[in-house]
């Protein structure tokens, strides 16, 4: 099945509640939150304070994407803040098993990332503890990025592991996604989908939703 996870970093702030209403009026499936520490990336963004208060209104799940040098630093209030999926970045730290370990002990999904120029094969020994892997289809943490059509590839090999080790484990696709790609990530095997522009500049959102989800 395919999930829509909207990023909220791509809506209007000085409206958050509205647009948070607007993403379950649309019908989408998760609330796509990233954290940006302006170290890990270029990009600042906001800390767990705005988690909270996203959970306060709504049902949403929470898929929060932690784009910030050593995670394990700060975990503890991530764990805290009503997030219901913690991706880390795989570049980001040397403590990944760690990690997945302490989220998956909070009763969070855990989920990890990998950059374009990243393999897959160093996930090799991680995937007992992973819930999802999020394949990022630009460049993270910058304004204006294209997407890179030499990722449909690494997602196929993705979805082959995947079957090959028999594990549910859900494929996302971050970066740069748009209604004139999206049909490739899915096709290659990605289910759950982060839109972010192309999600809140369009007139008919529902409808938007309604496609997406029945695309094969």
């Amino acid at each position: 099945m395919i999930k829509i996870a909207p990023s909220i970093f791509a809506g209007d702030f000085s409206i958050l509640g509205q647009q948070v209403a607007e993403l379950e009026k649309a019908g989408v499936d998760y609330v796509h939150v990233d954290i940006m520490d302006g170290h890990f990336v270029k990009l600042l963004s906001f800390g767990s304070k705005v988690i909270r208060d996203i959970k306060k209104c709504t049902s949403l799940i929470l898929d929060v994407h932690l784009m910030i040098e050593k995670p394990e630093r700060c975990i503890e209030e991530f764990l805290e803040s009503g997030a219901d999926i913690i991706t880390i970045h795989f570049e980001s730290t040397l403590q990944h098993k760690w990690l997945l370990n302490e989220i998956r002990g909070a009763g969070v999904k855990t989920g990890i990332a990998l950059n374009p120029t990243t393999p897959l094969n160093v996930l090799d020994y991680l995937y007992d503890d992973i819930d999802m892997v999020s394949i990022m289809t630009s460049n993270p943490g910058l304004n204006g990025q294209s997407f890179l059509p030499g990722m449909l590839n690494k997602i196929n090999d993705l979805q082959m592991k995947i079957i090959e080790l028999k594990r549910p484990i859900d494929i996302e696709v971050d970066g740069s996604i748009n209604e004139e790609n999206i049909k490739e990530v899915i096709r290659v095997g990605a289910n759950v989908i982060v839109i972010g522009r192309a999600f809140f500049t369009a007139m008919d959102k529902p409808g938007m939703v309604y496609n997406l989800k029945r695309m094969k």
